[in-house]
């Protein structure tokens, strides 16, 4: 198989192409990359060694100016969609349906250079969103270009991570190209948990709650609970699964643990109150990037604020990586 030549699309921290390198080893390359968050930009860079700068904001970027690729990678930004489907005329073609939105922009490229796939993955919301109208335009905006579109929403949690994440993964086939193969991976039940993750103890004690915390998020969630509403922080089991690290890093107190081995109940970090005594905390960014799929050799060197907000934006390595696989199979035999 020869080399294929891939493009990074609203890159984040690189998971796509993590996931892509592992399924096509040796026979791929990236030769562009775009990504607008300058922090996003220092962890990627940490992690990956190319030969050129990334780009940034990819609406100023002209087609002719990125070069020619087999695969485009792109996890567009689900709030792209803010204005989609609330215009008139689904009829019209991809410029009037889709214009404005970050999404134009990959059908911008992809049209212009016609690569042999486009891989994206979004938000399991996208599906419904403005009542499917929107996902309707994303199908037929890469059809209108020349592309056969299969797309499934599949859960991470069957991909040998503890975390139930349910996103929406659409490959695009040139239509030149025999995909009628094509299958988006089998799901397996998986058997790990949160314990399978867990940093060694002893975890630093910024990680751990105060006391005073603790009795706020109690008392938030007491309001909320007698007024019928369901916020409110989470203790996970660590013989359980994580639930959806978010979009940001926000709601880290959607998946606490109580983690009673040896750690210091001495506060590292200015906080009000003492350390709690129950033993709860947040997870840390490593255990956020193995609920992800991601290598312990991949490097986090950020502040730990950045770190949560780039891998909750990001994807699921286990999952990419098994549906490249299959889109390999289809490409080996084209």
């Amino acid at each position: 198989m020869n080399k294929l030549k891939s493009i990074d699309l609203f890159a984040g921290i690189g998971g796509i192409r993590l996931g892509f390198n592992k399924a096509f080893k040796e026979n791929i390359e990236t030769v562009f990359v775009s990504e607008w968050d300058k922090y996003a930009q220092k962890t990627y860079s940490l992690n990956f060694d190319d030969k050129f700068d990334i780009a940034g904001d990819i609406t100023e970027i002209k087609e002719n100016d990125i070069p020619q690729f087999d695969i485009c990678l792109a996890g567009f930004p689900c709030q792209a969609f803010s204005m989609a489907g609330k215009r008139m005329g689904f009829e019209d073609d991809y410029k009037g349906m889709c214009r404005g939105t970050l999404f134009q922009d990959v059908v911008r490229i992809c049209d212009y250079h016609q690569p042999k796939v486009i891989f994206c993955e979004n938000v399991k919301g996208l599906t419904v969103h403005d009542h499917g109208r929107t996902f309707k335009v994303i199908v037929k905006a890469f059809e209108q270009i020349g592309y056969k579109v299969y797309s499934k929403i599949l859960n991470s949690k069957n991909f040998d991570v503890p975390q139930n994440r349910e996103r929406i993964y659409i490959v695009c086939f040139r239509k030149d190209i025999d995909s009628s193969s094509f299958r988006f991976p089998e799901e397996t039940n998986g058997n790990k948990s949160i314990k399978d993750i867990l940093e060694e103890a002893p975890i630093s004690s910024k990680y751990y709650l105060s006391d005073v915390y603790m009795e706020t998020l109690k008392k938030h969630k007491s309001r909320h609970e007698s007024k019928g509403n369901g916020f409110g922080y989470v203790i996970r089991s660590i013989d359980g699964i994580a639930g959806a690290i978010v979009c940001g890093g926000m709601g880290r107190e959607r998946n606490l643990i109580i983690d009673h081995r040896e750690h210091s109940m001495v506060p590292v970090t200015h906080i009000k109150g003492a350390i709690n005594k129950e033993d709860i905390r947040k997870m840390t960014p490593r255990e956020w990037a193995r609920l992800q799929g991601f290598p312990d050799t991949y490097k986090l060197e950020l502040s730990d604020t950045h770190l949560y907000k780039q891998l909750g934006n990001s994807v699921t390595v286990n999952v990419i990586e098994a549906i490249a696989k299959q889109i390999k199979e289809v490409l080996d035999n084209a």
